[in-house]
């Protein structure tokens, strides 16, 4: 196929994906090249995400690699496609930063979002006045019209949690968060409300891990997990200074899974964490 100028996140998983498996199998850029009857470039194209893949490319390199599981496979020829799809999320390209963009597409293919925060409240249920106010204290300042954009953008992205079939959602969010009062009062009590109804639909669920719960696994950190239609096609983004950082290797995947479920541990349930939302909410 033709050379793809700029890959997105989800071809470039694609790319790794299938290094993985050629590595797994202990075959060679050269050998698999040669079984091919390509030159290695070719390889090495497709691995870098420089060259797309076709459907019947990808099935053709697994049988080579000798992958045995089927429905891995089956995820892996589904992330092919044309170079640059479209979807509701290019007319922000190039208006706000690569890293947002990323997150958008990684949550659109996702079968089901595991997120925890313990400082800010998830993106996917953020109201509008909450979301300006978090961006207004970017630094370095953003402009009006930045900052109307990425409030834009996010409230576009929440669109995966309703509809005819919305994503499955588990949101941890720990009692630091629910208390800071961004916006000020009027913003932060409409926000916990928000929440809170948002936690009565029927793919949503939060979980909250009060101040009493103490210490708890990971403390201060912020986690967006991703599934895709098999385990091993599983993506973590987490959010850093520097922006929107991805996790795929099977390893930190198996990690992160685990921390998640040792801070659901740490939480209330889905009712009374509800309830706890509104009483913070009703004190404001």
């Amino acid at each position: 196929m033709a050379p793809r100028n700029a890959p997105t996140a989800r071809h470039r998983r694609l790319a790794s994906e299938m290094r993985r498996l050629r590595e797994q199998a202990g075959i060679t850029v050269q050998q698999a090249a040669a079984s091919l009857g390509a030159d290695r470039t070719m390889i090495s194209n497709i691995e870098a995400a420089r060259t797309g893949l076709s459907e019947e490319r990808v099935r053709q390199l697994a049988s080579l690699y000798g992958c045995p599981d089927l429905a891995l496979v089956d995820g892996l020829a589904a992330m092919t496609g044309p170079r640059r799809p479209s979807h509701w999320w290019d007319e922000y390209r190039g208006k706000i930063p690569e890293g947002h963009i990323e997150v958008s597409e990684v949550e659109h293919h996702a079968t089901r979002i595991r997120t925890a925060q313990t400082v800010h409240l998830p993106g996917l249920l953020q109201t509008e006045d909450h979301a300006r106010a978090i961006f207004e204290l970017t630094v370095p300042k953003l402009s009006r019209l930045e900052v109307e954009l990425r409030v834009a953008h996010r409230l576009a992205r929440q669109r995966i949690l309703t509809g005819t079939a919305p994503t499955p959602y588990v949101g941890i969010i720990h009692e630091a968060a629910l208390r800071m009062e961004f916006g000020g009062h009027d913003v932060a009590r409409a926000q916990l409300m928000h929440l809170a109804d948002a936690s009565e639909r029927a793919n949503v669920t939060l979980l909250v891990i009060p101040f009493s719960a103490g210490d708890f696994y990971g403390a201060g950190q912020s986690v967006l997990y991703a599934e895709g239609p098999v385990r091993q096609l599983d993506t973590v983004q987490l959010d850093t200074a520097m922006g929107a950082h991805f996790v795929d290797a099977p390893t930190p995947l198996a990690n992160y899974r685990s921390l998640l479920d040792l801070m659901e541990r740490s939480a209330l349930s889905a009712d009374k964490s509800r309830e706890f939302i509104r009483s913070i909410a009703r004190r404001l």
